[in-house]
């Protein structure tokens, strides 16, 4: 079917390539594929609200820490790089997670921007979280955060991207009679400013939704789903802070559905306050 047009009040900047799939091998390096056709349009974001936005993202996933732009979670196999910790998955792990470093460092390169040789390995080279804690004030790290702290704007510009990209993907997913309440929803949220940071900011921190790997007991809690789980509400403040409560209710389903060994219900706090903020103006 015909994905509705947005009514974003931002419109449409760069084109860029979705990311190769977890267990394709050998990539020595991360290709530019400048001739790859053009697939769903990043947001345009002034200067002011790439910097607002991006530096809520870096605070929420880091505390805004340069420290925290390169990271490896205690349990993961795998770091989180970037204000969006973005997945980088080591050679020969194929994880549950929608890796997005490799989409990332072939966005800023089509951007123009040099990332740092280590960033453009397609496949991370710490093996596990020893030998990346081991290094990690090394030379290599070291000149990648340098990096990253430098060019929050093209992170920013691709949270934003995968955002826009998101839609037509949940539109092919939805169960079709639920589809225009897909789309009433989103738009809702998208128009106030608060609203369009929920969306970016959802996205990446727990994706689109349309993964059947990232779900417990056939449930999910990407942006489809908390779009699903919406209750009707006006557009505007009340429909940004209802996506913020929908998305608290999805996250408590994926700790109950969870697996015991996880030890998801640690996190429950810190995604609450999170969703909460979606529903605070900017």
């Amino acid at each position: 079917m015909q994905v509705a047009r947005f009514f974003l009040p931002i419109a449409c900047l760069v084109t860029a390539c979705s990311a190769d799939p977890p267990g394709t091998a050998p990539r020595a390096e991360i290709p530019t594929r400048q001739s790859a056709s053009p697939v769903a349009s990043a947001l345009k974001l002034s200067a002011a609200q790439k910097s607002s936005i991006g530096r809520k993202i870096w605070q929420n996933e880091s505390g805004g820490k340069v420290s925290g732009l390169t990271h490896w979670n205690d349990g993961e196999e795998f770091p989180s790089m970037g204000i969006g910790h973005f997945i980088w998955y080591p050679k020969g792990f194929n994880g549950r997670w929608t890796e997005t470093w490799p989409e990332f460092a072939r966005y800023a390169t089509q951007r123009g921007l040099r990332v740092p040789a280590v960033g453009r390995l397609a496949d991370c080279p710490w093996l596990n979280k020893a030998s990346f804690t081991r290094d990690f004030h090394g030379p290599k790290l070291a000149d990648l955060r340098k990096w990253l702290a430098s060019n929050i704007s093209v992170q920013t510009e691709f949270i934003a991207y995968k955002s826009r990209a998101a839609l037509p993907k949940i539109m092919n997913a939805a169960p079709a009679a639920q589809r225009a309440r897909i789309q009433a929803n989103y738009n809702k949220v998208a128009s106030t400013p608060n609203g369009i940071y929920a969306l970016v900011d959802y996205v990446n921190f727990k994706g689109d939704g349309t993964n059947p790997r990232e779900a417990y007991a056939g449930q999910g809690w990407g942006l489809m789903w908390v779009l699903m789980e919406m209750r009707n509400v006006p557009s505007g403040q009340a429909a940004a802070r209802e996506f913020g409560q929908a998305a608290k209710r999805r996250l408590d389903l994926r700790i109950k559905n969870s697996p015991k060994s996880r030890g998801e219900s640690r996190w429950r706090a810190g995604w609450h306050n999170r969703c909460d903020s979606y529903g605070r103006p900017l």
